[in-house]
């Protein structure tokens, strides 16, 4: 567990994560991070549902498109 202080940055309130933890969630600067409620509380993440929603349709069609892809790659 890490212990984190909520701070202020400019007008909002916000939490510094340390190089380590942040190492961890294979995140720097400047990445999105996603705050999902959990039956045990809060859970801080770098996977996003929605994105791999959409990587489970693609590679549902480039399966099914196979044939049809590898000749557009010639």
């Amino acid at each position: 567990m890490v212990k984190l202080k909520i701070t202020t940055i400019g007008s909002s309130a916000g939490i510094v994560l340390p190089k380590d933890v942040l190492s961890r969630l294979r995140v720097a600067k400047g990445d999105t991070v996603f705050l999902t409620e959990s039956p045990d509380g809060f859970r801080i993440t770098s996977y996003d549902p929605e994105f791999e929603e959409q990587m489970t349709h693609a590679r549902k069609f480039m399966r099914q498109r196979r044939d049809a892809l590898r000749e557009l790659a010639k």
